[in-house]
């Protein structure tokens, strides 16, 4: 899945919207790019899952466009 995180803006954000994806799924593997604003999760979770939790932690993320 990927996302674009409006608010992901340095690498201590990318640490805390990861952080955030593993409370739900703790196998979960997030790729995070800061500088795009985008990042890329395998995991187990459902999407809506994703979304819930991003938000929950002030990082709402939208879907990727590409």
């Amino acid at each position: 899945m990927q996302f674009h995180i409006k608010n992901m803006t340095c690498f201590g954000c990318a640490r805390s919207v990861t952080k955030a994806i593993q409370s739900v799924d703790q196998g979960a593997v997030v790729k995070a790019d800061p500088e795009n604003r985008q990042i890329d999760v395998e995991t187990s979770a459902t999407r809506a899952e994703i979304e819930a939790v991003l938000a929950e932690a002030g990082y709402p993320g939208t879907r990727d466009a590409t």
